[in-house]
């Protein structure tokens, strides 16, 4: 199982927010190509890229820092990157960029002929991030809810070909209140294509618990908020991922 630290960009900065408020950023870093260097040398093999700007706005705000960002990860530390991402021509510019797979969230939920466009033209590379609370989808940053199923709809993005599903439990994100299990396992399980667990990891016993439901179909889990406040050792994360799986 993939242990994939987040790197969140505001401003051409590594921060963290509280339940998506831009208002609670608390930075982590001011050089986030430097970031990136640390987790490649941790030994990570996934890297989760968000422009929090450019989600806010519709359209990238930092990419200048984000072409330093895959530059400093190599070939070694494949870049997921979300935020801003509403047209095939930012798809296309991004993945000549060196990013490997590209996120989109509110597009997808809103205008899901862009998507299904998306993973036409850039099979194999194009990942949904869906983003649920009480199995409700929400947009926009979090700050809207809609009356979607989040099984109904990522089968439906299923259909479509995206790579992935990226799974948040918004009542938990950045909370350090533990990931919600059930909901993501009961999602893997509607899904032939994988899931990545995002959202409320606080330490081991994440980890711990999502290995042990990875046969269901879940390959990853992207942590933020308990790397950089240390309580998730990143060592030790990926021990446990590594773990025998029975």
């Amino acid at each position: 199982m993939l242990i994939i630290p987040a790197i969140d960009l505001k401003d051409g900065k590594c921060v963290r927010l509280k339940q998506g408020d831009m208002d609670q950023a608390t930075i982590f870093s001011e050089d986030p190509p430097a970031m990136a260097q640390h987790w490649l040398a941790q030994g990570a093999r996934r890297l989760h890229v968000v422009d929090l700007n450019g989600a806010q706005a519709g359209v990238p705000k930092n990419e200048a820092i984000i072409k330093k960002i895959v530059a400093a990860a190599g070939e070694d530390m494949p870049v997921q990157l979300g935020g801003g991402i509403r047209d095939l021509d930012t798809i296309e510019r991004y993945l000549d960029d060196g990013v490997s797979y590209v996120i989109i969230g509110t597009a997808a939920v809103k205008t899901p002929g862009f998507l299904h466009d998306a993973c036409g033209a850039f099979p194999g590379h194009v990942m949904v991030a869906l983003d649920a609370r009480d199995g409700k989808v929400a947009v926009e940053g979090w700050s809207k809810m809609t009356r979607h199923e989040v099984i109904d709809l990522a089968k439906k993005f299923e259909d479509y070909g995206v790579e992935a599903i990226i799974y948040t439990d918004i009542g938990r994100d950045g909370m350090l209140t533990g990931v919600n299990i059930e909901a993501t396992v009961r999602l893997a399980r509607e899904l032939s294509v994988p899931v990545i667990a995002s959202g409320g990891i606080t330490d081991l016993k994440d980890i711990e618990a999502l290995r042990e439901v990875e046969s269901e179909g879940i390959v990853g889990a992207i942590t933020g908020s308990a790397l950089y406040q240390g309580t998730l050792d990143f060592a030790q994360a990926l021990a446990a991922a590594r773990a025998d799986r029975g």
